[in-house]
C-alpha cells in the first residue's frame, strides 16, 4: 500500500505540474534535413526529456517526474517514451505531431521498470523490461498504446533482470538482454544474488511470448550481465555487459548473438582493461557497417568494424555513455553535458541516445 500511494502522489503531482508550467520549448519548429536525437537528461534537480539535433541545438524539452533512463520511438518516430531509471516506476508518452500534453502511465505495484521499451504489433503496443520483485523474476509489461498506454498483461522475460530488448529484423522475434541480477527496490541497486547469477540472451516469440531460444554463458562468467544491446540488418545482437567480479578474471565485454548460432567473443586487446569491467551503450550504424560500445566508468568509446570486429576508431571524454550513429560515424553524449562537439551544461545527460 505505501509503494502504491507513493506512486499515485508522484504521477498526480507531477500532472499538476505539468498542467501549471505547459511544455517548455527552445524552439517552435524542427530543423528539415537535420538529424534528430531523443535522449533523458539532468538539469539540478529537474529531469526531462530533450529533442537536439546533430549540432546540439536543444529544440524541445520535456518534463519528467524523475531520472530517466532511456527512450524509445514508435515505427514513425512521432510517438516517444521515455522510461524511469530503475527502480523507476513511471513512464511518459509524447506526441511530437500533436503537441498534446505528455501522458504520464506507471507500472503496477509489486514492479518496476528498467529503463528500456519498445514497439511492436505495428505499435499498438509497447514492451517495457520489469523486475516482478516479490518473486524474484523478469517479465516484459505489455501496453496499448492505443488506449492510452493500458497495461493489458505481460511475458515472461525467461531469466532475471531484463534489462535492454532489441526487434529482430523480420519482426518475429524479441530479443531480451537477462542481465542475471535480482535486485528489490528496499534495497535500491543492490545485487541480492551475486554468488547465483545467470545472465542470458533469450529470443522471444512476438506472437505469444514463449521462447524461441536461449544462450546463457559458462559458470565462470556468471558475473557477467547482459545489459544493452543493437542488432544489425542481417540479425547480428552486439551485447554490451558489465562484469561484478575481479578485475583481473574480467571476460570480453562485447559479445553477439544471432538466432541459431554460438556465441561471439570480442577481444579488445590493450583496450579492454580501459572500459574497467563497464559497457554503458551499444549502437550500430546500419550504413556503415559499424559497431560502437561507450564505458562511462572507463571514459571511452571504441567504434569496431561489425563484420571483423576490428577496432576503427577511439573516443575519449569524461562520463561519455550515450551513442547514436550518424552519417560517416557516431555520435555520442556525456554525463558532463556534451552532446556531439558541443557542451550543454548545466545539463548532464543520461546514458542513451535515440536517433529519431
Amino acid at each position: 500500500m505505501k509503494t502504491d500511494l507513493s506512486r499515485r502522489t508522484l504521477l498526480c503531482g507531477f500532472s499538476a505540474a505539468l498542467a501549471t508550467i505547459g511544455l517548455p520549448m527552445a524552439a517552435t519548429a524542427e530543423k528539415t534535413g537535420n538529424p534528430l536525437f531523443a535522449t533523458a537528461f539532468m538539469e539540478g534537480e529537474r529531469f526531462g526529456m530533450a529533442i537536439l539535433d546533430s549540432e546540439g541545438e536543444l529544440l524541445h524539452r520535456i518534463a519528467l517526474p524523475g531520472r530517466g533512463h532511456d527512450v524509445t520511438a514508435d515505427s514513425t518516430g512521432r510517438h516517444l517514451v521515455a522510461f524511469a531509471r530503475r527502480p523507476g516506476t513511471f513512464a511518459v508518452a509524447v506526441n511530437r505531431q500533436k503537441g498534446s500534453e505528455p501522458k504520464v502511465f506507471a507500472c503496477p505495484p509489486t514492479r518496476h521498470f528498467y529503463g528500456h521499451g519498445l514497439f511492436i504489433d505495428d505499435d499498438r503496443l509497447l514492451v517495457a523490461t520489469e523486475n516482478d520483485y516479490e518473486n524474484g523474476i523478469g517479465v516484459l509489461g505489455l501496453y496499448d498504446a492505443t488506449d492510452g498506454f493500458r497495461r493489458i498483461g505481460e511475458w515472461s522475460s525467461h531469466g532475471v533482470g531484463p534489462h535492454d530488448l532489441v526487434m529482430s529484423p523480420d519482426g518475429r522475434s524479441l530479443i531480451v538482454a537477462n542481465g542475471g541480477m535480482e535486485t528489490h527496490p528496499d534495497f535500491g541497486r543492490q545485487i541480492l544474488n551475486l554468488a547465483s547469477m545467470e545472465p542470458s540472451l533469450a529470443f522471444i516469440d512476438v506472437a505469444d511470448g514463449s521462447l524461441k531460444e536461449k544462450h546463457t554463458l559458462p559458470p565462470d562468467w556468471a558475473r557477467l550481465s547482459t545489459r544493452h544491446m543493437d542488432i544489425t540488418q542481417d540479425g547480428q545482437v552486439f551485447v554490451g555487459c558489465q562484469w561484478q567480479g575481479e578485475a583481473a578474471a574480467c571476460p570480453p565485454l562485447l559479445l553477439s548473438f544471432a538466432l541459431g548460432e554460438d556465441r561471439r567473443e570480442y577481444d579488445l586487446g590493450e583496450l579492454a582493461p580501459r572500459l574497467d569491467g563497464y559497457v554503458g551503450s551499444v549502437s550500430v550504424n546500419q550504413n556503415e557497417g559499424q559497431v560502437a560500445i561507450t564505458s562511462p566508468h572507463g571514459d571511452l568509446a571504441i567504434m569496431l568494424d561489425a563484420g571483423s570486429g576490428r577496432v576503427i576508431g577511439l573516443q575519449e571524454g569524461v562520463d561519455i555513455c550515450g551513442v547514436a550513429p550518424l552519417s560517416g560515424g557516431f555520435l555520442t553524449s556525456s554525463g558532463t553535458g556534451r552532446f556531439g562537439d558541443h557542451e550543454l551544461k548545466p545539463i548532464a545527460f543520461d546514458n542513451h541516445i535515440l536517433a529519431l
